[in-house]
C-alpha cells in the first residue's frame, strides 16, 4: 500500500520556529518528526511514499532524499500555490490506483496500520478516518439554554470530543471528489461526500497520538523516548 504524507503547510502554530524549518523537520529529541513518521510507516509495512511539499520543500527533499536510507521509495510533489489539506492528492491521482494511506506530516502515533487498513477493507466505502478522544478544557462558562432560559451552567468544563488524527485510509474513487488546481481541504471533501450521501467511516484508536503542530503536543513529544517507543511497538507487533 502507498502512503501520502502532506508536508506543504506553513506551520503557523509553531512560529517563530517554522520561520526557518518546515514543521515536518521540527526536532523531537535528535530526530525530525518526518524521520520518525517515515520509520513508523516502514515498520508498518509501507514501502512507497509520496511527500507533498510547498513551503520550504527543498529542505524536506534534502533531508529525506529518495528514502533509501530507510528502505523506502520516496517521490515528491511541489505546490506552486497552496492546495489545502487534501488538494495535493490531485497532483498524483494517476499514481493512486489502489487503496492508500494519507497522513499529515506532523503526527506521531502508535496506531497499528494493519488493523486500521483491515477495518477499512471491511466496508466498500471511500474513506476511513483514524480518530482519538481528546479532552478540551474550556476557558469560559458554558450555558445550555431553551428559549433564552438557562437550563444548565458549567464553569470552565472539560469536554471530550472524537477528533480526527490526520490519518486516513482512502480508495481511489475518493479522488473523483477532489478538483485540480484549486485549494481543497479535508473539510471540503467531507462536506461534498455527506451532501452526496456517501458514507464515511471512523476507526477509534485508544493509544498514543500527538499532533506536534500544537505547542503542547510538541512539548509533550520531547519527553517520550521514540527509539524505545519504536522498539516496544515492534515487540508487540511480533507477539501479535
Amino acid at each position: 500500500m502507498k502512503a501520502v504524507i502532506q508536508c506543504g503547510g506553513m506551520g503557523t502554530r509553531l512560529r517563530p520556529f517554522t520561520s526557518v524549518l518546515p514543521k515536518p523537520l521540527m526536532p523531537i529529541g535528535a530526530r525530525p518528526v518526518l524521520e520518525l513518521l517515515l520509520k513508523w510507516l516502514r515498520r508498518n509495512g509501507i514501502e512507497d511514499v509520496y511527500i507533498t511539499t510547498g513551503y520550504l520543500g527543498h529542505l524536506i527533499r534534502s533531508v529525506c532524499g529518495d528514502g533509501s536510507q530507510w528502505n523506502l521509495r520516496i517521490r515528491y510533489t511541489q505546490e506552486l500555490e497552496p492546495l489545502g489539506t487534501i488538494g495535493p492528492l490531485s497532483l498524483i491521482r494517476d499514481e493512486l490506483n489502489e487503496p492508500f494511506i494519507v497522513l499529515n506530516g506532523d503526527v506521531l502515533t502508535d496506531l497499528s496500520l494493519s488493523r486500521f487498513i483491515t477495518a477499512h477493507r471491511k466496508h466498500k466505502d471511500p474513506v476511513t478516518i483514524a480518530t482519538a478522544n481528546r479532552l478540551i478544557k474550556m476557558d469560559f462558562g458554558v450555558i445550555d439554554e431553551v428559549e433564552n432560559t438557562v437550563q444548565m451552567f458549567r464553569e470552565k468544563p472539560t469536554l471530550s470530543h472524537l477528533v480526527s488524527m490526520g490519518i486516513y485510509c482512502m480508495n481511489p474513487d475518493v479522488l473523483n471528489f477532489i478538483p485540480s488546481g484549486i485549494p481543497f481541504g479535508f473539510d471540503d471533501l467531507m462536506l461534498q461526500m455527506m451532501q452526496q450521501g456517501t458514507p464515511v467511516h471512523v476507526y477509534k484508536h485508544e493509544g498514543l497520538w500527538l499532533d506536534i503542530g500544537r505547542v503542547d503536543d510538541f512539548q509533550n513529544a520531547q519527553a517520550i523516548s521514540w527509539e524505545e517507543q519504536s522498539a516496544s511497538i515492534e515487540v508487540a507487533a511480533a507477539a501479535a
